[in-house]
C-alpha cells in the first residue's frame, strides 16, 4: 500500500492540472455551462492567508483534492472536492474533507459552509457521513431545491 501525501499548492499548479480537467467535466455534463462557470471564480481565493488548495497525492499521480475559501472572518467555504476517477470509493474524499477541515482550524475558522449541486448524490451522501449539517429538507427532491447547502462547526 502507498501512502498518501497532503501537498498545499495553488490551483495553477500543474499537480493540479487532472482535478480542475475532470472537475470542469463532471460540472459541465451535469449542469451544463451553468456548471462550467463554477471552475470560472478566480483562483486565488484559494491561497493564503483566507484560503487553501490541497492535493493527496500517491506515487507522484493527484488522486483526489479539494480547497477553501473564506466565506467571513469565521467560516470557511469548501470548494471543489474531486477524487480521480480512477480512484474512487477509497474512502479519498473523506480524506479530503478531513484535511480541510484541519487546515481551516489552523487558518482560525470555526465554521464551514458548503453547497453541492442536486445532481450530486454521492457529495451529498459524503457530506451528511462526514457530520455536515443540511440547510435544506433531505427528504424533499434534491432537483426542486437547487443547490444544497450544508455547513459544520469545526472549533
Amino acid at each position: 500500500m502507498t501512502t498518501l501525501e497532503v501537498r498545499r499548492v495553488r490551483q495553477s499548479d500543474p499537480d493540479a492540472a487532472p482535478l480542475v480537467a475532470e472537475l470542469t467535466y463532471e460540472y459541465t455534463t451535469r449542469y451544463g455551462p451553468i456548471g462550467a462557470q463554477e471552475m470560472q471564480r478566480p483562483s486565488d481565493v484559494f491561497e493564503p492567508p483566507h484560503g487553501q488548495f490541497l492535493l493527496l497525492v500517491e506515487a507522484g499521480e493527484a488522486v483526489a483534492g479539494g480547497a477553501f475559501m473564506r466565506y467571513d472572518e469565521q467560516t470557511a467555504e469548501l470548494k471543489r472536492i474531486w477524487t480521480h476517477s480512477r480512484h474512487r470509493r477509497r474512502g479519498l474524499a473523506r480524506r479530503v474533507v478531513e484535511e480541510l477541515e484541519k487546515e481551516a482550524r489552523a487558518f482560525g475558522y470555526r465554521r464551514i459552509r458548503l453547497t453541492t449541486g442536486p445532481r450530486q448524490p454521492e457529495a451529498k451522501a459524503l457530506y451528511l457521513a462526514t457530520g455536515y449539517r443540511p440547510l435544506f429538507d433531505v427528504d424533499a427532491d434534491p432537483l426542486t431545491i437547487g443547490p444544497l447547502p450544508f455547513d459544520k462547526v469545526i472549533h
